[in-house]
């Protein structure tokens, strides 16, 4: 029960990590809501938590819109009284290089990655205020942390989430609210499908890792459980990386 009694607010939590540190934080006492655009499964994720006995709600979010998101905390803390956690999950990932990479596309990224983190931090701060302090983690990735012969949009939305934690953290640890980054590696999610959608594709990636496999989402929800958890409660404006090494090379 590393959580109870607190309330937490995902953003992405329909899939993936973000359904996977839903259902975690719930387990460890947590009350959770589940934000996101993907309505059918982000219900589905609700009522799987309740049949379990969790205690879990939906509520609907696109992370571009700042209406969307003062609506989530609305509700978040009408729903429960206080907000203590915010995970900025939510992501698009594309892998285009610089020269491909079209305006319009551009601008998508860094609106669901960079600008929806920056809308709920905005909107969570005076909830996590009023509750006495908060921990707000973003989810970033390797690619905020290195460059690569692929991708640009993606890589430079998640840096910029990088940067933008510690100007949270800084701003904000005599409020008692912490922020901090995780920076996964390849991760077994819809994300990167494609890229491991084949037996080759799949070794090729592992190859990758210094640890020979992809990662599972249960390795980033546990990062994201101890940063949301008092055990954490002298570290902000960091980086948890969880990547099997490859960034150590």
């Amino acid at each position: 029960m590393r959580l109870k009694g607190k309330v937490a607010l995902i953003s992405g939590g329909a899939r993936g990590q973000g359904a996977a540190e839903a259902r975690l934080f719930v387990q460890e006492g947590a009350r959770v809501v589940v934000a996101d655009i993907l309505e059918g499964e982000g219900e589905g994720v609700v009522a799987d938590i309740r049949e379990a006995g969790g205690d879990a709600s939906f509520v609907r979010l696109d992370v571009t819109s700042e209406d969307d998101w003062r609506s989530a905390v609305e509700f978040t803390v009408e729903t429960y009284g206080r907000l203590d956690v915010l995970i900025n999950n939510a992501a698009i990932y594309r892998r285009t290089p610089i020269v491909d990479t079209d305006l319009e596309e551009w601008k998508r990224i860094m609106d669901v990655n960079s600008t929806g983190v920056f809308l709920g931090t905005k909107r969570a701060v005076p909830a996590m205020q009023a509750s006495g302090g908060g921990s707000i983690i973003n989810v970033s990735s390797t690619a905020g942390l290195v460059g690569s012969g692929r991708g640009s949009a993606y890589g430079a939305s998640k840096g910029s989430v990088r940067l933008f934690t510690k100007y949270t953290a800084i701003q904000h640890a005599r409020d008692g609210i912490r922020a901090n980054s995780i920076h996964p590696g390849p991760i077994d999610t819809e994300m990167i499908a494609d890229n491991i959608s084949t037996p080759e594709g799949r070794a090729e990636s592992e190859s990758r890792v210094p640890l020979g496999r992809i990662g599972s989402v249960m390795d980033v929800a546990y990062g994201a459980l101890f940063l949301a958890s008092d055990e954490a409660s002298y570290m902000t404006g960091a980086e948890l990386v969880i990547d099997g090494g490859v960034t150590a090379r």
